[in-house]
């Protein structure tokens, strides 16, 4: 059984824009055997039965085809890098965001909203939450990031201006808030923090309570190839989102998301697009009626050490349950392809937390039969420590649960 998004009659009139997407991917040399015999994609029926683009085909895709950039400029952004091939998207100046903003509005004239994506290299985030804040006609801190030193200055002048939004990544907003929290740092005006580019995190939760008691959370999911497929506002779970009308979401028992745009504009070819994100279509108990997303995860946290699959999620979930431990992080090592070493780093709750690192070893070596296996005639090469903060990518502000270096 499949599940779309939208039901039959509201997508009809808009598959056309997905049948025009087929014939861009049918034109492309290293795609044209893959689409044999689907000649159409007219009905949701016949959308289903079109095999799932992923990023690999993507890339390829993006290598033949020319965006059409109407009058406008194009911005071409990366993403990825970090456990994948780099990604690449298109997107005209205005970023899509006058759809999104026409039916999700976090921001109004009143607020003075803080832009804290980092403005990366070729990372869009902070460019398109200025595009909706722009859209919005409220006031913009355009801030982007912020050294470690230099928080306890910016958030004095963030109180002193009175600010009421901020936005980023939740990597980046944990710092924000930590710093807040650990300095007795307190925002009274603060009332929305929206966020993009991860799940959200609990720790968050905690610590807007003692430093924004007043601030609640909205959400926004998408990649850097589908941009903004949804969103959600404090009403809605954290992990729920309500796809956009221009967005189709489609999901199969294997229990794998994919995304379909059906707006004309669109430059990326997104049909059917896997971005590894697990999920299912829900009723939210915000009480809007139509159908919603839940975001469950990604798929493809399993990686291979020595011979032997480790699900990286799982492995920082059980970490994440210790006392004292704030987040996690699996560091992988790697030497002529093999796993030299594997570390998980602990980052500590708060100041005055102080994670047991051995314990942490010991459990997770007892509850992973992969580590105990993979390192057993080694097991010096795994190791466990709290850290004052994890491996960040510093183009986009992330923090990525695996990081894979190479030793030369």
């Amino acid at each position: 059984m499949t599940a779309f998004s939208l039901s039959p009659e509201a997508a009809a009139p808009r598959l056309h824009v997905a049948g025009r997407t087929l014939e861009r991917l049918r034109s492309v040399p290293g795609l044209a055997a893959r689409y044999p015999g689907h000649l159409d994609a007219t009905s949701l029926d016949r959308l289903a039965e079109l095999p799932p683009l992923a990023k690999d085909d993507l890339n390829t895709a993006l290598a033949h085809l020319e965006p059409t950039a109407g009058q406008s400029a194009t911005w071409l952004f990366q993403s990825g890098g970090s456990t994948g091939a780099p990604k690449v998207g298109y997107a005209p100046t205005g970023f899509y965001m006058a759809g999104v903003h026409a039916h999700w509005q976090p921001l109004d004239r009143t607020d003075v909203f803080v832009n804290a994506w980092g403005a990366g290299r070729m990372w869009g985030a902070h460019f398109l939450a200025a595009a909706l804040a722009d859209l919005s006609g409220c006031r913009i801190i355009a801030l982007g990031s912020v050294a470690r030193e230099e928080y306890g200055d910016w958030l004095a002048f963030l109180g002193a201006r009175g600010v009421t939004a901020i936005g980023g990544t939740p990597s980046v907003l944990r710092l924000w808030f930590a710093h807040a929290r650990a300095a007795g740092v307190r925002l009274p005006t603060l009332r929305k923090v929206l966020w993009l580019g991860e799940a959200w995190q609990p720790q968050l939760d905690e610590d807007l309570a003692v430093v924004a008691p007043r601030a609640r959370r909205w959400g926004m999911f998408g990649s850097t190839e589908t941009w903004v497929v949804g969103t959600n506002t404090p009403d809605c779970p954290a992990e729920v989102f309500h796809p956009l009308p221009h967005q189709l979401v489609h999901t199969d028992p294997d229990g794998l998301l994919d995304f379909t745009t059906l707006d004309p504009e669109m430059l990326n070819p997104v049909l059917r697009y896997r971005t590894g994100d697990a999920g299912e279509l829900t009723a939210c108990p915000c009480g809007r009626p139509e159908p919603a997303m839940r975001v469950l995860g990604r798929r493809d946290s399993v990686v291979q050490v020595r011979g032997l699959g480790l699900d990286v999620d799982e492995l920082i979930a059980r970490a994440e349950r210790e006392p004292g431990v704030a987040r996690a992080q699996v560091v992988l090592t790697e030497q002529g392809g093999r796993a030299s070493a594997l570390e998980v780093l602990l980052l500590p709750a708060g100041p005055d937390a102080t994670p047991d690192a051995e314990r942490v070893r010991t459990e997770l070596l007892t509850a992973t039969i992969t580590l105990g296996t993979a390192f057993q005639h080694d097991p010096e090469s795994f190791r466990v420590r709290p850290v004052e903060e994890l491996v960040g990518n510093g183009r986009t502000g992330k923090t990525a649960a695996l990081v894979v270096r190479e030793e030369s």
